[in-house]
């Protein structure tokens, strides 16, 4: 996460923002805990919560929304164990797969003496299922810690029984050790162990699939090219596991973790070079399948995980995840390798640490406030389907576009100053043309509709259109010419396409964009200059630019 803000807030604030569009609650109103970091269970069928603070105190209490406060019991207390500067602190548990029997489970924390990452084991008391041994720890790892932010500090234990441990860069801006490219450290990495067996004098062995088991690189780690995997978990369906990792200057990444991948930094940010800023050497990365940027107050991925509970059904197989500063939740469908449905669901007000969930598959919000809330139904959830063609991913001749590629959505209020009501993301399919999105919050009224993609100009709908709150909405920009707000689009073998070269995004195509294409021209993989998706930068682009050269955006 970000440098954390250990600030005593003078004010009490819901996780999630009142909107019409969401019934929420506080799950346990008389539980608050200093900097809750973990939400778990121990898979034990007890229905028990485990509600870890990042300064060394891991609680337990009935799964119950009127648990009282005496109900709350003090687990495993190492707060005199770790150490509290900067990032660090109590960061991850994980309980064994056969937790019923054995009693282990696991604790990822910072080291007192020198804040070196601490993977330990701990047992459950003989006598009383509520309190952990404290003088039970069995230390697996130890790892060097250089500076005190980007611990990581996710553990899970995925479905083939192995221990995964999520491990920062170690800080400090930008990588400046490479540690995260270096494959014989464990920093910047997500690392897997067999916790069940021992090996070369180590209190774990290293799985025999592993990298790296034989040589090339340390033999605990997994993947590499991380900068802080803060959060990450298992889809029990799919078995995909999903990666928050946390960005740095621009952009903040959602990646499906696979064995011996290299995912990129401190070469590139998301999508994007970084260093060296561009003309990077992108082979041999595999890339995100999302990224979002930094505006509207964002900064920090929270990975939340693949949504299985009952209390919302409409978001069973979702993948969701929200942002530190801003306070957004979001959600996106990941299916056969393509991204759909990508939109937010809540904007609240408050600094989320972490989320959680319970042996039901509920999933919770962990608020900085100390707060654990709940998700709830959502009353307003609306499709819109919209269908747009940027004119430089489309072939003509085929009459199909040559990539599926991502457009944002956008409900305009229906007056000056226009101000954007609700927003989603979605895949524009290259047969169909169409991008189906789900809206949250507008309420029914009269909205003009928005289409924004990379690298076209951003469009308006001719007029307002009538929404209806649970009814389906259909606009179609490529039917007329008149469907575009000032007629504003380019006709090409019978379809309207919107005008494509707005490489910088700021509503016009000019010299502006002119630059950002010269700069990467010759440069392969996703780049806003490809402006017909084959995947490079050269003279084909160009003409594309060229042929719409001085137009911009058309807007009320």
């Amino acid at each position: 996460m970000r440098k954390i803000l250990f600030l005593i807030l003078s004010i009490s604030l819901n996780c999630f923002a009142q909107n019409p569009d969401i019934q929420i609650q506080n799950a346990f109103p008389n539980i608050n805990v200093d900097f809750p970091v973990v939400l778990t269970h121990a898979g034990d069928n007890t229905n028990r919560i485990f509600l870890a603070s990042l300064y060394g105190k891991i609680y337990v209490f009935p799964n119950d929304s009127n648990v009282s406060v005496s109900q709350k019991k003090i687990f495993l207390d190492i707060v005199n164990l770790a150490r509290y500067d900067g990032e660090m602190g109590l960061l991850g548990i994980a309980f064994h797969p056969n937790y019923t029997s054995n009693g282990y489970f696991y604790v990822n924390y910072n080291n007192v003496n020198d804040g070196r990452t601490t993977i330990s084991r701990f047992s459950r008391s003989v006598g009383d299922p509520d309190k952990a041994d404290s003088l039970s720890e069995l230390k697996l790892l130890e790892i060097y810690q250089p500076y005190d932010n980007h611990k990581g500090g996710q553990m899970m234990f995925g479905a083939d029984g192995y221990l995964y441990i999520g491990m920062g860069d170690g800080g400090n801006q930008g990588d400046p050790g490479n540690r995260a490219q270096n494959k014989d450290t464990l920093l910047g990495k997500i690392l897997r162990i067999d916790i069940n067996n021992t090996s070369g004098g180590n209190n774990y062995a290293i799985p025999s699939d592993n990298p790296f088991a034989i040589s090339g690189g340390a033999k605990e780690v997994y993947a590499y090219g991380f900068r802080n995997p803060w959060r990450f978990s298992q889809d029990p369906v799919t078995g995909l596991i999903y990666v928050g990792d946390v960005g740095q200057n621009n952009y903040e990444e959602v990646d499906i973790l696979q064995n011996g991948r290299n995912y990129g930094w401190h070469i590139t940010e998301g999508f994007h070079c970084y260093n060296p800023s561009s003309g990077c050497d992108t082979s041999g990365i595999t890339m995100p399948i999302k990224e979002y940027n930094h505006t509207g107050g964002n900064c920090s991925i929270i990975s939340a995980g693949v949504y299985r509970g009952q209390r919302r059904p409409e978001l069973t197989g979702a993948y969701i995840y929200g942002d530190y500063c801003s306070g957004k939740i979001s959600m996106l469908r990941y299916t056969n390798g393509v991204v759909s449905q990508d939109s937010m669901l809540i904007d609240t007000p408050n600094l989320i640490i972490s989320f959680g969930m319970d042996q039901n598959n509920e999933m919770y919000c962990l608020a900085q406030n100390g707060n654990i809330y709940l998700f709830n139904k959502s009353t307003l959830a609306t499709n819109v389907n919209v269908s747009v063609i940027p004119d430089g991913l489309y072939d003509d001749v085929n009459n199909r576009l040559n990539i599926k590629d991502s457009v944002k959505i956008y409900l305009r209020d229906n007056a000056s100053p226009y101000s954007i009501i609700d927003s989603a993301s979605g895949i524009l399919d290259s047969l169909t043309f169409t991008a189906p999105v789900i809206f949250n919050r507008a309420l029914t009224g009269n909205y003009y509709i928005e289409v924004k993609h990379r690298n076209s100009l951003e469009t308006w709908s001719s007029s307002q259109v009538n929404y209806t709150v649970a009814v389906n909405t259909n606009y179609n920009f490529t039917s007329s010419v008149t469907q575009a707000y000032g007629s504003n689009m380019i006709l090409k073998n019978g379809k309207w396409c919107i005008y494509s070269g707005d490489i910088n995004q700021d509503g016009f195509i000019n010299g502006n964009d002119f630059t950002f294409y010269s700069a990467q021209f010759g440069s392969t993989g996703y780049l806003a200059s490809d402006l017909n998706g084959d995947g490079i930068v050269n003279g084909n682009d160009f003409t594309i630019f060229s042929n719409n050269y001085t137009k911009g955006t058309v807007r009320p």
